[in-house]
């Protein structure tokens, strides 16, 4: 809903101040976005896909050079540019996503699940930038994760969800306080159970995180 994909059921959304109904265009424009899947062309160059998106959002001919060099640096990629996409590893590709979300200057940036499936090392590297991205641009970024030690390591904010709907949500510290633990996997545990969840089930079982990196 946060991303005007999905229509509120109830009450409203504003992102940086538009409606998230009314004012799609405006509201997509305030927000980058890196979806859990892969979502780069693999037969263009890591510059041609920045290229391709700059011009989607409408970014002004004149700034678009100077913004895809800023966001290729931030990641790392400014020598790996004129490459094919396809020859990049997947935290490259990672990277290369979040440099892509970044070229129209958005206000707040939405990350789904962006270290799945990566080595430690990689894992590691994205989370380095993610956080020279929010010093760097003043960046609300909300993301989603299942690995526990990101959550209690990265996040000013946390939610926990379960079957679809927000079960706990505060700092760390306040999540531990309220129920009783020390660690974030211990009140995960004791809010949602310890039984195996389906995670193909479509009824809204499977268990996610959802992180929230305010501005401070």
């Amino acid at each position: 809903m946060l991303t005007t994909v999905l229509r509120p059921t109830a009450g409203k959304i504003r992102i940086n101040g538009h409606d998230a109904l009314r004012e799609k265009d405006k509201a997509r424009a305030s927000f980058g976005i890196v979806f859990q899947d892969q979502s780069l062309d693999d037969e263009l160059t890591a510059y041609e896909n920045m290229v391709y998106h700059a011009v989607i959002y409408r970014v002004p001919k004149n700034e678009r050079e100077e913004r895809i060099q800023d966001a290729l640096k931030i990641v790392g990629l400014s020598d790996r540019q004129r490459e094919f996409v396809k020859n990049y590893s997947g935290g490259m590709k990672r990277r290369l996503e979040i440099a892509r979300a970044l070229v129209h200057y958005p206000k707040i940036l939405f990350l789904d699940e962006p270290t799945v499936g990566l080595d430690p090392q990689t894992r590691y590297s994205i989370w380095e930038h993610i956080r020279h991205l929010k010093e760097e641009k003043d960046m609300t970024i909300f993301l989603t994760t299942h690995y526990m030690e990101e959550a209690e390591s990265i996040a000013d904010e946390i939610a926990i969800i379960d079957h679809g709907k927000i079960i706990e949500s505060g700092s760390l510290e306040q999540i531990n306080e309220r129920n009783g633990t020390e660690s974030l996997e211990e009140a995960f545990l004791k809010l949602t159970g310890r039984d195996i969840r389906d995670e193909n089930d479509r009824g809204g079982g499977k268990m996610r995180f959802m992180r929230m990196r305010g501005r401070r």
